[in-house]
């Protein structure tokens, strides 16, 4: 085994004084390979869709905490769960994977409003904030965070209940998680501003999906980055003999190959993460 895997990795005379993965018939094959695997997880997503489905795992409950501890954070008051918002949120989930849309109104015509006006939340101000594709409930409430608008909703004082839905359904052709936060005040509140709070519907991060929530990556898209990621040891193996053996070979360019594949894990993480808005 151990000579076997120097054959794979090691630049020596048995491969050429070439990594044997890095020849390329054999990146060829890892090609054909990774789009096959590609097709045969789809198809076994459609045909079984429980077995590599998306699994969520997000309390309400820590979404709540997390909430009021941002809220209590930065003086003030925290939310209370209300039953009423929180059927409007799972209401406002199960109708966006329905008529499959990413925004806050649906293509019927429905606003966010309708959904907390039909379970007979007569709501002062309301607000809504939507995420998607996190794994976990704190990485959801970070990014709410980190937008000046989905902050200001989450902090603003003209809110006194809160209601929240996770979901996991098929969006945009796309298996995710969807969370609905639903925000209102019945009563009038003490702010002198008088203005009812609009939704927001900045988006910050371009749409591109703790246990307690969401296993986000694909299964063919862990293999992927596995690949990638072995690719890129080898090279750096690779570069690292050669360059201390002083072998003469008329192939190379390590070095570029491997920004190469570290941009492509750089746009993979990126493009994995959640969005909002």
């Amino acid at each position: 085994m151990k000579d076997f895997l120097a054959h794979l990795f090691v630049p020596k005379e048995s491969n050429n004084h070439r990594a044997k993965v890095l020849h390329h018939t054999n990146l060829f094959l890892t090609i054909i390979f990774l789009l096959l695997t590609s097709f045969f997880v789809q198809r076994l997503r459609i045909s079984f869709p429980s077995v590599l489905g998306v699994k969520a795992d997000i309390s309400t409950e820590e979404l709540l905490i997390l909430t009021n501890k941002e809220r209590q954070d930065n003086g003030v008051s925290s939310l209370s769960l209300n039953e009423k918002l929180t059927l409007a949120a799972a209401k406002k989930a199960d109708d966006m994977f329905e008529y499959d849309y990413w925004a806050h109104n649906s293509p019927t015509g429905k606003t966010p409003w309708v959904f907390i006006n039909s379970e007979g939340y007569e709501y002062v101000y309301a607000g809504e904030n939507l995420a998607r594709g996190f794994s976990s409930a704190e990485d959801a409430i970070n990014a709410w965070m980190a937008s000046p608008d989905h902050r200001a909703n989450m902090l603003s004082a003209n809110y006194q209940d809160v209601g929240f839905a996770v979901k996991v359904g098929e969006l945009n052709g796309e298996e995710t998680v969807l969370i609905v936060e639903e925000l209102g005040n019945l009563n009038m509140p003490i702010a002198n501003n008088s203005k009812i709070s609009k939704i927001q519907e900045v988006e910050t991060v371009s749409d591109v999906n703790r246990k307690s929530f969401v296993n986000r990556a694909p299964f063919s898209l862990n293999i992927s980055m596995l690949i990638v990621a072995i690719f890129i040891f080898a090279f750096v193996l690779d570069m690292i003999i050669v360059e201390k053996k002083k072998v003469m070979r008329f192939v190379g360019h390590n070095f570029d190959h491997i920004l190469y594949l570290l941009l492509i894990l750089a746009l993979v993480g990126i493009l994995s993460k959640g969005v909002i808005i």
